[in-house]
């Protein structure tokens, strides 16, 4: 399992030790008083876990329909990453799914039934069921109608999401998963949608298989977007706002998010029934919390290179089981796992650029052990559940502070300690305190000896905490152009005070504060103020000018000046031909000297 489960730990005995295994069957009587099926009870047991998370715990009973009950409860769900929220919407739409599968199938028994008594009445042959066609073959393929959909920013976390619905319908007979993501063969998809009843997909192919009418829609009952922060990063709110219009006859709509921020609370309400009116909000834990089995820590580095060292001194560590570094772009990604494998270590990169099929093997290669270092981008910062994977590094740093708690959030998983390694230039100093800010912790720098920054690091109570800069520009500093620390000189002070009476710099040395100032606008009125200034005759044109002729204007408004010749005024020499550019000759009007 993924973090269908991951609070608590995947306790499968995949990846368990002997010590770990448990003994005898597990008790998930928890799972069954919050009113779940006895399939989905036995699965989560046979997965090894007995108490659910403290997510599943607030939103199954919520999710899950009450007796009695006029409609489902819309949810807007903030849990952080690591919490078990893919079995909190999973295990309701499930649940419901079952009934449903179980209330039409005793609908047409007792149909049957009937139809057979009043052959038998007739004293007819009771009527043969009809028989049942192979939906994998082409010929009987027809346009899939699930009942549920789950949607996925990435490629990598909506196939997690079906393999963890896998998981979870192991004793449920006739429940069909589906997952739809970009990069696929369409015909194999195509195939794997016959007869699904929940689909787990991302939004481009999603949409691209409904418009071909091999996908449809309008039998939505429960609609799942998980991840809605990184959807609207992506640029998928056209595209959600088109699967809103499809399903707009869903019974349910659940919506997980790391933060509550404006935009997404925009978003639900724009999806939610009744513009939000009714919607039910969860919050479990801030992102800000921090990771408690996860140990963060930060190297400041000089350059690009005194980060590959730094790198290449932490990779040799003996500790390492499975690590990812994450960089900043597809190429720096391309190039670290070029020096990695050069390097002799067991490195593979995964980024967006990459055929999902390339991406697939790497990932299963990551999962299986034969790849020990995965240098990605943010591709990879969600959706990724490998439990064996013991450090993470943040080679480059994430565009926005929240992506940080969801790189991290790849190590210390099914119970297990991690580390977080980052590594930033001193100009990288905003970034950091931006990191700080939002997790509301501080980094504890650190020093490898012999691999020390030659750079003094910023200091908090020099320039206004978390290394931000001076005082200039509210301490919000780069370098000394915009208010940084100007490499330990001391700050300085108010940058637009008693501006007027502070002497004036003179190349020719001395204090020359009683120098009359330079004008650009020309004239001889260099410190007169400016009401006292003689208006500037304004020569550009006025239709006012019409019938009469304007006055003359040169390369600037200085007043009239003599006619110009275009680009230059000098005047042309005797017998040149006008070139086009003025009066200046042509580029071979020189004479020809005789030879």
């Amino acid at each position: 399992m993924s973090d269908a489960f991951e609070a608590r730990g995947d306790l499968s005995p995949a990846n368990l030790s002997d010590e770990q295994q448990p003994q005898g069957p597990v008790d998930a009587s928890a799972f069954a008083a919050l009113g779940l099926a006895p399939e989905l009870v036995a699965a989560v047991a046979d997965l090894g876990f007995s108490q659910p998370t403290a997510v599943q715990a607030r939103v199954m009973p919520l999710a899950i329909k009450a007796e009695g009950a006029e409609r489902y409860a819309d949810l807007m769900v903030s849990s952080q990453t690591g919490s078990g929220k893919t079995a909190a919407f999973l295990l309701p739409v499930l649940h419901t799914l079952i009934q449903q599968q179980t209330a039409r199938a005793e609908a047409e028994r007792a149909e049957r039934e009937r139809l057979v008594a009043e052959a038998v009445a007739r004293g007819e042959a009771p009527p043969k069921a009809p028989k049942r066609q192979n939906p994998l073959l082409p010929r009987n393929f027809k346009a899939a109608t699930p009942g549920a959909l789950v949607l996925c920013p990435t490629r990598e976390l909506a196939q997690q999401v079906a393999h963890d619905a896998i998981d979870l319908v192991r004793h449920c007979r006739g429940l069909r998963i589906a997952s739809v993501v970009g990069g696929m063969p369409y015909q194999l998809q195509i195939a794997k949608l016959q007869n699904a009843d929940l689909v787990v997909a991302t939004p481009g192919r999603l949409l691209d298989l409904q418009r071909s009418m091999q996908l449809k829609l309008d039998q939505v009952q429960f609609l799942v977007v998980d991840e809605a922060d990184r959807m609207l990063d992506l640029g998928f709110s056209d595209d959600l706002a088109e699967i809103n219009a499809l399903t707009a006859q869903r019974r349910q709509t659940m919506m997980f998010s790391a933060t509550f921020a404006p935009r997404i609370q925009q978003l639900a309400m724009r999806v939610m029934h009744d513009n939000g009116k009714h919607v039910q909000k969860v919050q479990i834990d801030s992102p800000q919390e921090q990771h408690a089995n996860i140990k963060q820590v930060l190297f400041w580095a000089d350059n690009a290179d005194h980060k590959r060292k730094l790198l290449d001194h932490w990779l040799r560590d003996a500790s390492i089981n499975q690590a990812i570094v994450f960089a900043s772009t597809q190429i720096e990604c391309d190039g670290l796992a070029t020096e990695l494998q050069q390097a002799g270590f067991a490195a593979v990169a995964l980024h967006g650029a990459l055929s999902q099929g390339l991406r697939n093997r790497r990932l299963m290669a990551l999962r299986n052990g034969q790849v020990q270092i995965l240098v990605a981008t943010d591709v990879a910062a969600r959706g990724i559940d490998v439990p064996t994977i013991t450090h993470v590094f943040n080679f480059g740093l994430p565009m926005k502070a929240e992506d940080y708690t969801h790189r991290i959030g790849r190590t210390g998983r099914a119970g297990r300690d991690g580390l977080a390694v980052t590594f930033a230039e001193f100009r990288d100093r905003r970034r950091i305190g931006d990191i700080e800010a939002y997790t509301q912790q501080r980094f504890k720098p650190e020093v490898v000896p012999g691999l020390e920054p030659r750079e003094r690091p910023p200091q908090a109570d020099r320039f206004g905490g978390r290394g931000r800069g001076g005082e200039r520009f509210g301490g919000r500093g780069g370098n000394d152009r915009f208010g940084g620390d100007r490499r330990g000189a001391p700050p300085r002070g108010p940058r637009f005070e008693n501006r007027d009476s502070a002497p004036r710099f003179d190349p020719r040395g001395g204090d020359r504060s009683d120098a009359p100032r330079f004008d650009p606008r020309g004239g001889d009125r260099f410190d007169a103020p400016r009401a006292d200034r003689a208006p500037r005759q304004d020569t550009r044109f006025d239709p006012r000018f019409e019938g009469r002729p304007a006055p003359a204007r040169g390369f600037n408004d200085r007043g009239a000046a003599a006619p110009r010749g275009g680009f230059n005024d000098r005047p042309a020499r005797a017998g040149a031909r006008p070139s086009g550019f003025g009066d200046r000759p042509a580029f071979n009007d020189r004479p020809r000297r005789g030879r």
